[in-house]
């Protein structure tokens, strides 16, 4: 048994409360834990037992390699027909005046932009407008393949899905094969806020509810594509309600596994009809990032966001079961700076960001969508840009 192992089976034996202890010791030998599990450990564990538990599954899975990529990303319009409580992006499509909205033409002109850099995904997500239907995405996932093949893209929100596919009456297997064969590569994970009704009918009654959501997925996996998948917390919720949410998301990884990440996604207040409920502390952060590494089990990767956490807080997950921090992105990102998140212009060069893991005395690697690596900066000296 490693210093590290001995370490933990110390400090279970030292917990007095008996159900920590059992949560403890199941992780310790690999087994999974239970919904009562997960809602004790945020009850009721401490920040360092937390901390420990979730490094040692990480460094299990994972060792010391921190992931990341390079991608940009596109946002074809803020105009939405629905109006989600905690969303400081969006422009109702009434007051469609206020936002933008990008054409083809515009969208494959900020994809001729990266030309010749080793880009190797763009993510594409935004506001859902009632003009933007599918055939105008065929055209354009048709457009980008024709310019750049090699390009992943991943896109869309079940939440844009939905509506898409409804207007085009169509059903979620036929669309998604429609998209599929134009050249969408997968799924990112928004939309997914909290599934519980209870929660959900309070912060965006008026889109994709859970079911639908996962159904989504479940089409996007079955056709082979892989998918991420997220959770806002720390506005409203209660701890059951984030461990009913990653029960969901454990039991369809269990059925279909195409789920590559979870990215817990921290509520912010800024400028939105939530602007009264507090935002939660680092401390409630990390404990949300250790406690989905536990639960999660099934799960590849846990990835925590930077530009929302800012650059220090991203740092302190990497000791909280964390083991991705997302892309360099660049600075057309606003759905987060828009909302208050810590990085108002939210790029980093590569040197940035294999600074910013080596300083935490964790391993660089650049990763593609599909976690196939690209390269491994460990002895690599760059120069900042």
């Amino acid at each position: 048994m490693s210093a590290s192992n001995q370490h933990l089976v110390r400090l279970i034996e030292t917990i007095s409360d008996s159900s920590l202890k059992a949560a403890g010791n199941k992780i310790l030998k690999g087994e999974r834990i239970s919904f009562d599990d997960g809602v004790h450990l945020f009850e009721k564990g401490s920040l360092p037992f937390l901390g420990a538990l979730a490094n040692y599954v990480r460094e299990g899975k994972h060792g010391d390699k921190t992931y990341f990529n390079r991608n940009f990303h596109i946002e074809p319009t803020n105009v939405c027909v629905f109006s989600c409580k905690f969303c400081s992006y969006s422009r109702l499509y009434a007051h469609k005046e206020e936002g933008w909205e990008l054409s083809i033409e515009d969208m494959l002109n900020i994809v001729k932009k990266y030309d010749g850099q080793p880009v190797t995904e763009v993510h594409i997500v935004g506001g859902v407008h009632p003009k933007m239907n599918l055939h105008f995405f065929v055209e354009l996932f048709k457009a980008i393949k024709a310019h750049r093949p090699d390009l992943h893209i991943k896109a869309f929100t079940p939440v844009e899905l939905d509506y898409i596919f409804n207007k085009a009456k169509v059903s979620v297997e036929e669309g998604m094969r429609i998209l599929h064969e134009a050249g969408h590569d997968s799924l990112p994970g928004g939309g997914a806020e909290i599934f519980h009704p209870e929660i959900r009918e309070q912060i965006c009654a008026d889109k994709v509810n859970a079911e639908g959501w996962l159904a989504i997925h479940r089409a996007a996996h079955d056709l082979g594509m892989h998918s991420n998948a997220t959770m806002l917390y720390g506005h409203i919720e209660k701890y059951w309600h984030r461990i009913d949410h990653m029960d969901r998301l454990r039991n369809l990884q269990d059925e279909t596994g195409g789920f590559n990440t979870f990215i817990p996604l921290k509520f912010r207040n800024k400028e939105n009809d939530m602007s009264h409920v507090p935002e939660s502390s680092v401390v409630e952060d990390m404990k949300m990032y250790a406690v989905a590494r536990l639960y999660m089990d099934n799960f590849p990767h846990i990835k925590a966001y930077w530009p929302m956490l800012g650059r220090q807080n991203a740092q302190l997950t990497l000791n909280f079961g964390v083991d991705d921090l997302d892309g360099t992105i660049d600075d057309t990102t606003k759905i987060y700076s828009m909302a208050g998140s810590e990085e108002q212009n939210p790029a980093m060069t590569t040197a940035d960001l294999v600074a910013l893991i080596k300083q935490v005395k964790r391993q660089p690697v650049e990763r593609d969508t599909l976690y196939n690596i690209v390269k491994d900066y460990s002895e690599a000296v760059l120069e900042e840009a």
